[in-house]
């Protein structure tokens, strides 16, 4: 501990110090103080305020007597020892009698929380108080001052104020930490102190002579090539082996601050390269002393080197001293291990009640999965408020996540956006990656492309590949930001380096595509596969598309339905209907064969797509028993698919109590189609059409065309107790539309072609007519003869003839196809029949 200087010693104060006297120091560093009392370094700081000017004034020392000095230095050894109520009653005396030493004393006690709570107001009126008069402990009082203004710590925060306080401790020459202190402000300057890089490296340099390992190692990082010095590898090594040396010698001799400090030396990113095995010798040593951080920081490096029973008995010792970093740790690891481990959700549980952030992030996301304790995004919530009020970054991206996803909780975008602003102003890359997304889509705000691509550049310069995914998209489509696909291609792929399977996706695809006209399908099918084989459905969808079509490899239908398998079962949407024309093409080539092994050998995707070969004489005669049979094993097997297709089965059967039992079981499963099912059972029979619209709604955002198709009717002609909204009717047509439903194309061609709520369009009705046609939708067919037998004046005559005809036309050239019906459309006869005819089978 420091000890004040000999009582008898006079203490000259600086301002009355003739010109260039005191420190060395001072000499062509801060400018000489001048014989007429000005302040070292007025150049650097404002002026100091007047009711300051008395803590730097005075001559003569408070007239204290041996016996004082006895007392203040009695009271020391009292704190040293532990014996604070004795301290304070020896202290409140002497500061009683005027005594500066013994209000710098109290003030430590207070700064500390010696004996009493810690009181950073109240410690910083006590050394105030010390500064009243000279005495050999104003230099201390003044640099523990300092310290606080810096901090804004219990007072408001004055950076000129320190500055002036730094230079009366370095004047008193506290052999502290002060010269640091203020070359640590010099650096950069701070409110109303110009920064002064020179002074800051020799007052850096004056300690680092003295040996200073801090001083040390702020040069050594200032001399790195991203320091604040000229870039000089060699001198920042130097420092860096000096301090180590120091460091060494602390540590060999039990000190356990030193030991860690060494470890971070070593660490990956530290000052002596990364050195593991020299950092966990460190850490280990500091855990033997019973450090309970350097116990945590040794757990995360044996962890990651895979000694995990090492790490646990360190991270269970360091817990039960109360480490809540290490209660954290454990907790995480231990759920990482096992879901359902009870011990690592009471770790978190106990780690977030004192306060940790992290804790109380890991255990909201375990709450929010469900895995290993009931789901309950209340309690997530409250978590990651708890986190966030600590300016976690992380806790306010994941909550404004969570208020935009509609997932856990109601879609509140607003609030998600507040979130999303305090995550990126505290600099978290992942939320400003959202943020710069809602802004991207204008989710809850209106849409900005510059300020989203403003901020997700920022989020890609921090390194979020997800971010440069998003931009890279966005130069590539050319709609929302400006056409650029050589950026976008960039972006891709750095977002590919760092992992981003979706990019890989989406780059892939655009290769098979072609960009700017180049087609690259080798790069795109090795993109997709890559991305495919890492997990990513959509890319499955792509490639199971590619080899049915043979877009960039060779036509393989087996390789399609393999990959639109797998895409089904990772619960892609769409992967279930284009699995169902590749099955259908397998079947009309005869083999089903290799369906049929994998339904035999238990796949429950398998044995649902046997059934509906089955159900649909695809590959197979039509068998409705055995279609059944399929359907339920795979049921029971817990495809959600397959109890959809019972429920279907059961509905057309007339079974409606049946039906509701299986579209139940595949609306819990989180089927759309089912939702859509039950959701129209539910409405057509009265029994709860409130829950029916709802199915139907979550359905058609979930994406589900027939849903979209449902809702789109509804809307557009003020049905199933919904308001007419013409344009909300036509968006969700359009939708399904846009996925290639049949129905959707018949529905909405139909339409256009009536004029009645749509506006009369013959060109876009016929054009979308003849697609769902071409798909096989039956009752668009039958319209479209029946408006060739009415054009023709044959309304009596038999379909048959005029099937043939349209067949004919479908199976000619498009265009010419296209040209023939909107021709024949321009007859009023043919759109009366279009007009008449029941489209119903449309929503199949």
């Amino acid at each position: 501990m420091q000890r004040p200087h000999d009582p008898r010693t006079l203490v000259t104060p600086w301002r009355r110090l003739p010109a260039c006297a005191g420190l060395v120091l001072m000499v062509g560093l801060a400018g000489c103080a001048s014989s007429g009392g000005t302040l070292p370094g007025e150049n650097h700081a404002t002026a100091l305020p007047a009711q300051y000017s008395h803590w730097f004034e005075g001559s003569v020392e408070a007239d204290m007597s041996g016996d004082d000095w006895n007392r203040i230095n009695y009271a020391q050894r009292l704190i040293e020892d532990g014996d604070y109520a004795r301290a304070e009653d020896q202290l409140r005396q002497m500061i009683n009698l005027g005594f500066p030493p013994a209000s710098y004393h109290m003030g430590r006690m207070y700064d500390n929380g010696l004996g009493v709570e810690r009181d950073p107001a109240e410690a910083a009126r006590h050394y105030a108080e010390a500064l009243e008069m000279p005495s050999s402990s104003r230099g201390h009082a003044s640099l523990n001052l300092a310290k606080l203004y810096l901090e804004g710590d219990g007072v408001a925060h004055n950076d000129a104020l320190a500055y002036y306080l730094l230079w009366q401790a370095i004047d008193a020459e506290v052999e502290r930490d002060a010269e640091i202190t203020l070359a640590e402000l010099m650096v950069e300057g701070g409110d109303g102190v110009q920064a002064d890089p020179r002074l800051a490296r020799r007052l850096y340099q004056r300690a680092a002579e003295r040996g200073d390992a801090r001083a040390q190692l702020a040069l050594a990082e200032a001399y790195r090539a991203d320091g604040w010095l000229v870039d000089d590898p060699e001198r920042s090594r130097q420092y860096a082996e000096q301090a180590a040396a120091g460091l060494q010698a602390d540590a060999e001799a039990g000190d356990t601050g030193a030991m860690q400090r060494l470890a971070r030396l070593y660490g990956d990113d530290g000052l002596l390269d990364g050195n593991s095995q020299q950092r966990l010798d460190w850490l280990l040593a500091a855990a033997e002393s019973g450090e309970p951080g350097a116990q945590t920081q040794a757990a995360r490096l044996l962890l990651d080197s895979g000694d995990e029973a090492q790490a646990i008995s360190l991270l269970e010792t360091a817990a039960g001293q109360g480490d809540i970093d290490a209660m954290a740790l454990l907790g995480d690891h231990l759920l990482q291990r096992s879901a359902h481990d009870g011990q690592g959700i009471a770790w978190l549980e106990r780690a977030a009640e004192r306060g940790s952030a992290n804790a109380a992030v890991s255990l909201a996301q375990t709450y929010l999965d469900g895995d290993g304790i009931a789901s309950n995004p209340q309690q997530a919530v409250a978590l990651l408020e708890q986190a966030a009020e600590q300016d976690d970054g992380y806790a306010l991206a994941l909550l404004g996540e969570l208020y935009l996803s509609n997932e856990h909780l109601p879609s509140q975008p607003l609030q998600a956006i507040d979130y999303l602003q305090r995550g990126h102003e505290l600099g978290h890359a992942y939320a400003t990656m959202q943020l710069g997304e809602v802004y991207l889509e204008g989710r809850g705000v209106a849409g900005n492309p510059r300020q989203a691509e403003t901020l997700l550049r920022e989020a890609a310069r921090q390194g979020q590949a997800s971010a440069k995914r998003l931009l890279g998209e966005a130069y590539l489509e050319g709609e929302t930001l400006d056409y650029h696909p050589s950026r976008a291609e960039r972006l891709l792929r750095e977002a590919i380096e760092a992992g981003d399977t979706t990019a890989m996706t989406i780059l892939g695809e655009a290769y098979l595509a072609g960009i700017e006209g180049e087609l690259q399908p080798e790069w795109g099918i090795g993109l997709l596969e890559d991305a495919a084989r890492q997990g990513d459905d959509y890319a499955m969808v792509v490639m199971g598309r590619a080899y049915r079509h043979g877009d960039g490899v060779e036509r393989d239908l087996q390789q399609s339905a393999y990959w639109l398998r797998q895409a089904e079962e990772a619960g892609h949407e769409s992967a279930g209907d284009a699995l169902m024309y590749t099955q259908r093409d397998l079947g009309a080539a005869g083999d089903i064969e290799a369906l049929v092994d994998a339904a035999e050998d238990g796949h429950p995707g398998a044995m649902a797509d046997l059934g509906r070969a089955y159900l649909e004489g695809r590959g197979v005669a039509a068998n409705v028993d055995q279609a059944r049979a399929w359907l339920e094993r795979a049921d029971r097997a817990g495809h959600p698919g397959a109890a959809a297709s019972l429920g279907r089965l059961q509905l057309e059967a007339g079974n409606e109590a049946d039906a509701r039992d299986y579209l139940e079981r595949a609306v819990a499963g989180g089927h759309d189609g089912a939702q859509a099912d039950l959701g129209e059972l539910l409405i057509e029979s009265g029994d709860d059409p409130e829950r029916g619209m709802q199915l139907i709604t979550q359905a058609a955002e979930a994406g589900h065309s027939g849903a979209r198709l449902l809702l789109g009717q509804a809307y557009l002609h003020g049905d199933e107790g919904l308001p007419q909204d013409t344009q909300r009717g036509l968006d969700y047509l359009q939708e399904a539309v846009d996925n290639g439903h049949p129905g959707a194309q018949a529905i909405l061609g139909r339409e256009y072609l009536r004029g009645e709520v749509l506006e009369y369009d013959a060109a876009r009705g016929s054009d979308l007519l003849l697609a769902a046609a071409e798909q096989g939708h039956e009752s668009a067919r039958l319209a479209l003869a029946e408006a060739y037998l009415a054009a023709n004046g044959l309304e009596s005559a038999n379909n048959e003839q005029a099937l043939i005809w349209l067949e004919g036309v479908i199976e000619g050239d498009s265009q010419l196809a296209s040209q023939t019906l909107r021709q024949l459309l321009t007859e009023d006869s043919a759109r009366d029949a279009i007009g008449s005819r029941d489209l119903s089978a449309a929503l199949e």
